[in-house]
């Protein structure tokens, strides 16, 4: 399968150069369409898609159900704004909840960083509820979290490299190392906490899960000190852990959690769950969105939420996970470039060894060349999060291809 036309991608590129804000740096690659976990440049050529658009496309690419929802739906309504009820919406923010039994209601938006904003508002507005001064409203939030590029939500994502610059960042948010429960407990003690917010397995900061018990220790902690329990599951939710929700598998209760990437499976949305000790704090006017909640985006996504759930794409997130780890310690076993492998289900983190430090950029390259699309998780860990319905056959060809980039790799590094 390729394109009928090729296209010169120097001419598609230079158009980026040219006319995008200078914040990304994408390979010199265009991508043109997909099939399940497979993807073609405008020239023909085909890579075995380890990434799905950072954990987003969980069904991979023309799922049927997905573009004959989205279709359907196209020749409905596209828009109507929140002044009046669509159908979609509706049925997903039900199914929503009938699939969490921590949540009473939904706000649905357009995005991972706005569902991080809702959550961080609510928060707020929950302690001024009760009564509660500014500075007796902090949100506590880890050391190599990501929560988002907006001013609240980079200032609750604790990495500096994505605030410099940035300052006057908001107040009203303290970091603490990630699983270190002598730290949170000493952020507690300070007094004035409202909130802990985490990602029950962290992405950008290096696929870093929460240690067994660590969230349970959380919950604890705000039961104790009236504090929500806050779970940023954009990235690791979704079934992308082999669980619906990320956080099921240490069997505690938030108050709040937040969705988007897989929710669409590719399409923008993200929305916010409400537990019942927050359902009811935003009433008329407290918050709101121009296009959350669209009726395309939630045709879509309730689709998405269908299929993911399903017993299959879940088993297929724990037999795909098994066989990638397996195959990750065959090639360490040949090329010994890894120190570790971790995180849950299909989101996984394959870290460098010492000797190859950050040199995770120039994997990425190297495998592109191979025709493997990988990710990164900062300088020093190879991320794999491929779509959750990915086939044995699809898993063995890109274990292949990783296996020729990591030849490539060292003997180019052994010449270096």
């Amino acid at each position: 399968m390729s394109s009928s036309h090729p296209v010169d991608p120097s001419e598609l590129t230079g158009l980026g150069k040219r006319y995008w804000l200078p914040v990304y740096r994408p390979r010199d690659v265009v991508l043109d369409h997909g099939k399940g976990a497979r993807v073609w440049d405008t020239q023909g050529r085909d890579y075995l898609d380890f990434g799905a658009g950072i954990a987003v496309n969980s069904l991979g690419h023309q799922d049927p159900d997905l573009v004959a929802a989205l279709v359907a739906q196209a020749h409905k309504l596209w828009h109507a704004s929140n002044v009046f009820y669509t159908e979609p919406p509706l049925h997903l923010a039900q199914e929503l909840v009938e699939h969490a039994p921590f949540a009473e209601r939904v706000f649905l938006c357009n995005s991972g960083t706005e569902a991080n904003e809702a959550a961080i508002k609510l928060v707020r507005k929950w302690a001024a509820a009760q009564g509660r001064t500014p500075d007796n409203r902090v949100i506590v939030t880890f050391q190599g979290s990501f929560h988002g590029r907006t001013l609240a939500s980079v200032t609750a994502t604790a990495q500096p490299k994505y605030q410099e610059g940035y300052e006057p960042l908001p107040g009203g948010f303290r970091y603490v190392p990630f699983n270190d429960v002598a730290a949170l407990e000493g952020a507690f003690a300070q007094g004035g906490v409202a909130a802990v917010m985490l990602e029950p397995v962290q992405g950008e900061g290096g696929v870093m899960p929460a240690e067994p018990g660590f969230l349970k220790k959380v919950r604890e902690l705000c039961d104790a000190h009236d504090a929500l329990m806050v779970l940023d599951e954009i990235q690791c939710g979704m079934g992308r852990t082999g669980t619906l929700f990320a956080h099921s598998h240490d069997h505690v209760t938030p108050d709040i959690v937040t969705l988007a990437k897989a929710l669409g499976a590719g399409f923008p949305i993200g929305a916010m769950l409400a537990g019942p000790k927050v359902a009811d704090v935003m009433q008329f006017g407290a918050h709101g969105t121009t296009f959350g909640g669209n009726p395309m985006a939630a045709a879509v996504a309730l689709v998405a939420l269908r299929k993911i759930a399903s017993p299959a794409v879940l088993l297929n997130v724990e037999r795909q996970a098994n066989d990638i780890r397996a195959g990750l310690a065959k090639l360490n076993h040949a090329f010994h470039v890894f120190s570790e492998v971790r995180g849950r289900g299909l989101m996984i983190g394959a870290v460098l060894d010492a000797a190859y430090k950050g040199r995770a950029g120039e994997i990425l390259d190297i495998a592109a060349a191979h025709g493997l699309l990988i990710l990164q998780a900062g300088p020093d860990v190879l991320r794999i999060v491929p779509p959750l319905t990915i086939t044995d056959e699809e898993t063995a060809e890109g274990l292949q291809r990783l296996h020729d980039t990591l030849a490539a790799f060292v003997k180019e590094a052994q010449v270096a």
